[in-house]
This record gives structure tokens, C-alpha cells and sequence, in this order.
């Protein structure tokens, strides 16, 4: 069962069900499998995303979840990308990743912020 106070989203696929969860690891993995200086740049990334970003970000996110999916096998899934990008948002609501005016659509929406600000 997802767990929304640990700050997991939830994901199914295929009749099975995936836990996402932003872990520090997470957004290192996000960092580095996008390119990315720091976390400031991950915000205005996602609000143009490519498909590929889009794997390398649920990869992370299902690693912290306690899922070794490779990216790859990300953009192989019978998943429709809305259903796709609304679990890696709730992930990020959940982490406190939401930035000030941001629809539910978290990341995508707009300029991501710290938890603490």
C-alpha cells in the first residue's frame, strides 16, 4: 500500500503496483541523468521535458521506492505518459517539491522551490 505520509506516490502498470518516491538519492540521480548544475535548473527542465527526460526522472523516483527499473525499460511500459506524469507529480507534492502557484500537475506546472521555501 502507498504510504502518502512517507510522501509516496503510487503507480500501476501492467497489474502491478510501482511506489515513486523522491529520496535525496532520487534527485541526485535526476541531476545527473539530466545534465543538471544543481536543483534549481530541475523545475524549468521538466516544464519542457523530452520523453527520455521523463524515464530518467520515474527511474529515480521508482529507485526510491524501492524499484531497479532502468529508464529504458521506462519507455517500454504500457502507460499512458498523463497517467506517467501525474505519479511523478504527486511524488514531488509529496516531498514538498511544489512551488508557489503550481497547479497539480507539480513540477511540470512551474518553477520547483526547495521544502523549506
Amino acid at each position: 500500500m502507498t504510504n502518502a505520509i512517507r510522501g509516496e506516490a503510487a503507480l500501476e502498470v501492467g497489474g502491478t503496483r510501482y511506489h515513486l518516491l523522491l529520496t535525496l538519492g532520487a534527485l541526485a540521480e535526476i541531476e545527473e541523468g539530466l545534465g543538471l548544475a544543481d536543483l534549481s535548473q530541475i523545475g524549468p527542465r521538466l516544464k519542457q521535458a523530452r520523453a527520455s527526460d521523463v524515464a530518467v526522472i520515474a527511474a529515480a523516483l521508482l529507485k526510491g521506492g524501492g524499484h531497479q527499473i532502468a529508464p529504458a525499460a521506462v519507455l517500454q511500459w504500457p502507460v499512458d505518459l498523463g497517467t506517467l506524469m501525474a505519479a511523478i507529480a504527486t511524488a514531488f507534492e509529496r516531498a514538498g517539491m511544489k512551488g508557489e502557484g503550481e497547479s497539480h500537475a507539480g513540477p511540470f506546472a512551474g518553477p520547483i522551490s526547495s521544502p523549506s521555501g
